[in-house]
């Protein structure tokens, strides 16, 4: 289930065991409830005031700037063309539910005050909030969450969406404020996902066109709303002063500045030049040198600009070099290892990252989830089913990126892809190496963040000395996101964002009708029965323990595959800001670093 305190990019998941899907309420004027947990055992109980991690102190008032990359030429974050501007989900957008952010699993009430699950499990209804308005000051009603449903399962949307609300079969308004979304089959995560479904104004969007691409400040039910923009060179949102739930458990103390401002700019270069001149206020750091290097010198010494690692407990997932399978060149899972073994991520690492980077050994790096070992014996029985349709070292070889430390350093690992390469059918000719068909082993790596270039430099020139020529350029952030929603590409790197309990979103990374729906995440092009057999396992798991073992299972599988070429984690998100915030003593555990912001508050 997709954590909507980010955009879906970035995939934060959470999961529910249908028995203890109840949300209690505290009668009284119904701005606080009572949520839903894995196995029953919520943090806070149905008197909670406030999250822990938001500050009794905090003040409303103040302006927040932020950095954003590119541009943006349209209004709706949920269609597929076009660029929306940075904010719009979290600033704008509500849901029927809140996560919290120091619990793995739980959800609380927010649009919805009172959800009831059926005894078979293929439905959940939803009461709303009769306090919630849209920002013009209407009504949220159960025609809107209809309305929102109907939408996100329809063809006007990203098909990420759609694909995601896929066992969510209809809404039926069975009053004024009272829904029921009907399931089509049992599957214990599936009230969560509904209750984090965004309800937009039908009555905003009958006006409006949903997928029109006029600039035309959206209506939702968030704490802010639109005060002013340039088309693609900032947006400022204002803090909705009637805003109906000020007082709600899971928004008091947070949402604090009066405004909240993105300034766009065309690379990270040029934002952190701009970040140290005081144009804006936080820097979220990506980049190593960045952060060793160039955020250096009086301002840091004397506190005006405070650098700091915030830890967190986020599953790190799989950052990597994604190969699109759907190209000649890497249909072969050998080749794509022998790719593989031409990345020196030990060099890398000391050399242009300071050192301060984890191998990816997992596609769910940082978590409990990642296999390790051997398959154990609830993994077994969900993968000798699957032994026809695997590579045999899922059951016998331990997952572990290829690595160069010791005498020779990457020269091993080249001869060893030099010598599969040429098993496989290609052979040097003219320094290029070339199949037997006269291919020659040339692609394009494309990218967003130049900042890539350095790592790029080193692999191609690796790639280089056994004959494979791998150009790299960096692109326009609005041309890379087109090129990647239509498959346009040979290599790229991109992020397969996880949570602490994987489901749905699994179909939109792996599963084989996704690999020629354009604007699914299945980048690489997998077709794999095992895996789409894995993913049902996951998704319809009815106890923890099945589910983290198909995990596990899953991971072997695509590790085996040699889909991608491993990157690296950071277990925390370093951020870079202006000191004139204060920030609460409690930090949240599972967190994205915009969702921390909304804690923060000027001093």
């Amino acid at each position: 289930m997709v954590n909507r305190q980010s955009s879906w990019k970035s995939v934060i998941v959470a999961s529910a065991v249908t028995l203890f899907l109840t949300l209690i309420i505290r009668p009284g004027n119904g701005s606080c409830s009572h949520g839903l947990a894995i196995d029953g055992n919520l943090k806070y109980p149905d008197s909670f005031t406030q999250f822990d991690y938001v500050s009794s102190a905090a003040v409303k008032g103040g302006s927040l700037t932020l950095n954003a990359i590119g541009s943006f030429d349209k209004m709706n974050p949920y269609t597929l063309k076009g660029s929306a501007p940075e904010g719009l989900e979290l600033f704008v957008f509500e849901s029927l539910a809140e996560s919290s952010l120091d619990e793995p699993f739980a959800q609380y009430g927010l649009l919805a005050k009172d959800i009831s699950i059926a005894e078979d499990g293929l439905s959940a209804t939803f009461v709303l909030n009769e306090k919630a308005r849209f920002s013009d000051g209407s009504e949220v009603t159960a025609e809107d969450v209809k309305f929102s449903v109907d939408t996100l399962k329809s063809d006007k949307v990203h098909p990420f969406y759609p694909y995601y609300y896929a066992d969510i079969k209809d809404a039926v308004v069975l009053d004024k404020l009272t829904v029921r979304l009907d399931f089509k089959k049992k599957n214990r995560e599936l009230p969560l996902i509904a209750g984090q479904i965004p309800v937009m104004p039908k009555a905003f969007y009958d006006l409006h066109g949903f997928d029109s691409r006029d600039l035309i400040a959206p209506v939702g039910s968030g704490p802010y709303r639109i005060q002013s923009f340039k088309q693609g060179r900032s947006i400022t949102y204002e803090r909705n002063r009637d805003y109906w739930a000020i007082d709600h458990p899971v928004r008091k103390h947070r949402f604090n500045f009066d405004t909240i401002t993105y300034k766009y700019y065309k690379d990270q270069t040029v934002a952190l030049e701009a970040f140290k001149a005081g144009e804006f206020d936080v820097l979220p750091v990506n980049i190593a040198k960045q952060w060793a290097r160039d955020l250096e010198g009086p301002k840091i010494e004397s506190g005006e600009i405070v650098k700091r690692k915030f830890p967190h407990r986020n599953n790190a997932g799989m950052q990597g070099f994604v190969m699109n399978t759907r190209r000649v060149l890497f249909e072969d899972p050998e080749v794509r290892r022998a790719i593989g073994l031409a990345f020196d991520f030990e060099w890398t690492n000391a050399t242009l990252f300071y050192g301060q980077y984890e191998r990816s050994n997992s596609f769910f790096s940082n978590s409990y989830l990642a296999a390790t070992g051997l398959p154990g014996a609830v993994e077994l029985e969900l993968l000798e089913p699957l032994r026809t349709l695997v590579p045999p070292d899922v059951f016998t070889t331990e997952l572990r990126a290829p690595r160069t430390e010791g005498k020779g350093g990457i020269r091993a690992n080249l001869r060893s892809a030099m010598g599969i390469l040429n098993e496989r059918g290609w052979r040097l000719k003219d320094g290029i190496l070339q199949n037997s068909d006269g291919v020659k082993f040339t692609f394009e790596i494309i990218l967003v963040n130049q900042s890539f270039e350095r790592v790029m430099a080193a692999f191609s020139d690796n790639l280089k000395k056994i004959g494979i020529e791998a150009s790299y350029r960096t692109i326009d952030p609005a041309l890379y996101t087109d090129r990647i929603n239509r498959f346009d590409f040979d290599m790229c790197v991109f992020v397969y964002g996880q949570s602490q309990s994987p489901g749905n979103e699994q179909r939109n990374f792996w599963q084989s009708d996704a690999a020629d729906r354009e604007g699914s995440r299945n980048l690489a092009g997998i077709r794999s029965e095992a895996i789409d057999r894995l993913i049902d396992q996951i998704i319809y798991a009815e106890t923890s323990e099945k589910l983290t073992a198909a995990v596990k299972a899953l991971d072997r599988v695509l590790w085996f595959g040699y889909y991608l070429v491993p990157n690296w984690y950071l277990n925390g998100h370093r951020l870079a800001y202006h000191n004139r915030f204060n920030i609460p003593d409690t930090l949240p555990t599972y967190y994205d670093y915009m969702a921390f912001i909304t804690t923060w508050w000027s001093r």
